[in-house]
């Protein structure tokens, strides 16, 4: 991973300082190690920069939300031609080893990573109060694990890096199996429970950190990836009484004024104002409004007409499915922001409503604070009853709502939808069941992808994307190829199967 190999100078050059916000953005300049991991204040800033990457395009701010074009819940959509050709290369299974999203991804968590190792490297040996000490391990924990669990479900096995690398280190290492890789991820996460706070100990400017809940939901997800039904049973019993709730609005989930809600376990931060380029890692504004805003509209700041939703995807909506009308804009549909929606600004006749911001508070393209959704309660809940289900105990997975904060849980997420209670399938029609509503509940927020490719080890995403006419997506496309350009720096790096 170039990333990974090319940048251990940064070991000896923390490139960090403190700041009051802890997502505020920091000069990337060289500050002498020598008397660095000596205060409180070098461990925040340590860890600050960990969380960085996580923000920048080549992870959640346009690289992650574009897998569900992969999907095949929409198209790129943007200014047609080649616009966003290396993402419609994906979504189109005709993937080479020099795509541009793939070479993206592959070097997105390698500073992160790196950054990572550093503070767990140091700061436990750091004279400085014992639970901020186990705070920023636990943060690093968490953050490592998210990193890699990103790269190995895209890549498969990958190098595994777990010390910040030195010139005298083996910078070309070879790709680690991803049993091996998951066995770090699940070490890190189970460590980071036992050192992380609860998300209510956190107040002020810490607001939006790891927490206990967020390391369990993370878990719990590694866990249904690799099939463990059982762990994720046992995983949601620690996390349930910990406060977590769903919305009463769907909507707020997705409103900058509603960050780090009850139904928000994890959300990479971002405030929206920024003296760096739109373009920069540095910047501080989400991508996301002005991306999937119409084009042509004056809807958004910006408005770049990406990821607009299919017909197929629209028709998957079942009657009085509340989500339709926060989730997608089509002709008729409420009117946002005082404005009507025109089919005509889609090459599909559909936009994107739900990461939307009014001008109101984002004036412009630049400036938009929204937060992006990384793990929700509503996601917990789903991943309760598929394991439920899995377990041969369907009958708790569709047990009745009592509301959308009890009963049982696919119901629970059914019910803020406005649908009526699943009741009386048999295993595969609830399986069937609770991955439609993984896909409606979720729609666009990044998973879908990971949905198709985890099921029936892939077979289930398959199967999903030949029904779509998408008839050349084939086993080799359930990961990404390793970018050529890597390859070429580090010739011990295997190729994927078939690229």
């Amino acid at each position: 991973m170039k990333s990974l190999l090319y940048i251990p100078i940064m070991s000896a050059a923390l490139l960090l300082n403190s700041c009051s916000k802890f997502l505020d953005k920091v000069p990337l300049d060289s500050v002498n190690t020598s008397n660095f991991w000596q205060t409180e204040d070098d461990a925040i800033a340590g860890i600050n920069g960990a969380y960085q990457p996580l923000q920048w395009p080549k992870l959640y701010n346009l690289r992650m939300w574009t897998t569900d074009i992969w999907a095949g819940n929409s198209l790129v959509g943007a200014g047609g031609g080649t616009d966003g050709i290396e993402t419609q290369d994906i979504a189109n299974f005709v993937t080479s080893t020099d795509n541009a999203a793939a070479l993206d991804i592959w070097r997105g968590p390698a500073p992160g990573i790196l950054r990572c190792n550093l503070v767990l490297k140091n700061v436990p040996t750091m004279s400085i109060r014992e639970s901020l000490k186990n705070r920023v391990t636990g943060e690093a924990q968490f953050l490592r694990a998210h990193y890699y669990f990103i790269l190995v479900q895209l890549f498969g096995d990958v190098p595994l890096i777990t010390d910040p690398q030195t010139p005298s280190d083996n910078l070309r290492p070879a790709r680690t199996s991803k049993d091996k890789v998951y066995e770090l991820i699940i070490d890190d996460l189970t460590k980071a429970i036992g050192n992380l706070p609860a998300k209510a100990e956190y107040s002020g400017s810490d607001i939006g950190r790891a927490t206990k809940g967020a390391a369990i939901g993370m878990l719990m997800k590694v866990y249904l990836t690799l099939g463990n039904y059982q762990k994720v049973v046992d995983l949601y019993g620690q996390l349930n009484g910990m406060g977590y709730a769903l919305n009463a609005n769907y909507s707020d989930n997705f409103d900058p004024r509603t960050k780090n809600s009850a139904e928000s376990l994890f959300e990479v931060q971002y405030y929206g104002k920024t003296s760096y380029s739109f373009w920069d890692n540095e910047n501080q504004a989400s991508w996301v409004s002005t991306f999937t805003g119409p084009r042509n509209s004056d809807f958004v700041g910006g408005g770049y007409g990406w990821n607009q939703p299919t017909q197929e995807f629209v028709n998957a909506y079942e009657a009085n499915d509340n989500r339709k009308d926060k989730t997608i804009l089509y002709a008729g549909c409420p009117d946002f922001d005082g404005k009507v929606y025109k089919a005509s600004y889609s090459g599909t006749g559909y936009n994107l409503r739900k990461f939307l911001v009014p001008k109101s508070i984002s004036s412009d393209y630049d400036t938009n604070p929204s937060d992006w959704p990384v793990l929700r309660f509503s996601d917990v809940l789903l991943m309760y009853a598929e394991a439920l289900n899995e377990l041969g105990r369907g009958t708790e997975a569709q047990a009745a709502s009592a509301g959308i904060n009890a009963g049982g849980p696919l119901n629970r997420v059914r019910n803020r939808a406005g649908l009526t209670d699943v009741t009386g399938l048999n295993q595969a029609a609830l399986r069937e069941k609770i991955l439609h509503e993984r896909r409606m509940e979720l729609a666009f927020e990044g998973h879908r992808w990971f949905d198709l490719i985890r099921v029936n080890n892939g077979q289930y995403g398959l199967n999903f994307l030949h029904s779509i006419g998408k008839t050349n997506a084939a086993a080799k496309h359930l990961l990404l190829p390793i970018p050529q350009k890597e390859r070429d720096a580090n010739p011990n790096l295997s190729q994927n199967k078939d690229y």
